[in-house]
């Protein structure tokens, strides 16, 4: 008796074992591969992908738009890096377009999630993929899905162009301004795109702020060194800072002579 109640207990442990499992990898929801959301400025990039970052705040993350114009692709597999492995990019608002234009939603779509990847499957490797995600605050990482020209324009007003607060990986990149959004270029990307970047007013409160703290220790170190010099004066005045004479060559001390 008690064997099979073991028995049972094992075997109701599995199920939902396994129930948890198939929640956890149950993929995106169509409510969420199906999310509004306006692509046709990056589809009318001449790059093969075009990228556009939205900013975030101090207490969440931005967003990107990102559309693959495909050549001959009719898989991608979507993740991100870190430095023990790969996981699942997480995507919404996914959109689909044949080479004839008529479009399709994410739901209409062959999507599979599981812990290492997001793999999108279209019916046409030569019509255009869509999709959003998530960015970082103040960085964005993205590795090549497809080998190709890019185009990432990052949020409004701000710059990767200081060496101090921004960067941008890989090289070989072309960098313009239009309507106050910096806009970086690629001929040919097979690498993980990296970008680092800030406020454009960031400068000046950074170089506002090192001068503060420069007029202030400043300021400190002038008083400290004026209070030194009085308490000094002081010592002399009161007969306190007498130097004593140095008896070392009067030979050796008493009871060694």
């Amino acid at each position: 008796m008690n064997r099979r109640l073991v028995l049972a207990v094992l075997a109701v442990g599995l199920l939902v074992g396994a129930a948890g499992c198939t929640a956890l990898f149950s993929g995106i929801s169509d409510e969420e591969l199906d999310r509004e959301q306006e692509y046709d400025d990056l589809r009318e990039s001449d790059a093969d992908v075009a990228i556009d970052i939205e900013g975030g705040s101090i207490i969440s993350n931005g967003e990107f738009r990102a559309v693959y114009d495909l050549e001959d692709t009719e898989e991608l597999s979507l993740y991100r890096s870190n430095i023990y492995s790969d996981r699942a990019l997480d995507i919404h608002s996914v959109r689909y377009w044949h080479p004839n234009g008529t479009e399709m939603t994410g739901s209409e779509l062959d999507i599979e999630q599981s812990d290492t990847s997001t793999d999108v499957r279209v019916p046409d490797g030569n019509g255009t993929l869509a999709f959003s995600g998530d960015a970082g605050r103040k960085t964005f990482t993205l590795p090549a899905y497809m080998e190709g020209s890019y185009e990432v324009t990052i949020p409004e007003d701000h710059r990767t162009s200081n060496f101090l607060f921004g960067s941008v990986n890989p090289s070989g990149y072309d960098r313009e301004i239009v309507d106050s959004h910096e806009r970086l270029t690629w001929e040919d990307v097979d690498s993980t795109i990296s970008l680092r970047y800030y406020l454009d007013r960031d400068i000046p409160l950074f170089i506002g702020l090192v001068a503060t703290v420069v007029v202030i220790g400043g300021a400190g170190a002038a008083y400290y060194y004026r209070q030194v010099k009085r308490l000094r004066k002081q010592r002399e005045e009161l007969g306190l800072d007498v130097e004593l004479e140095d008896d070392s060559d009067d030979g050796p001390p008493p009871g060694m002579r």
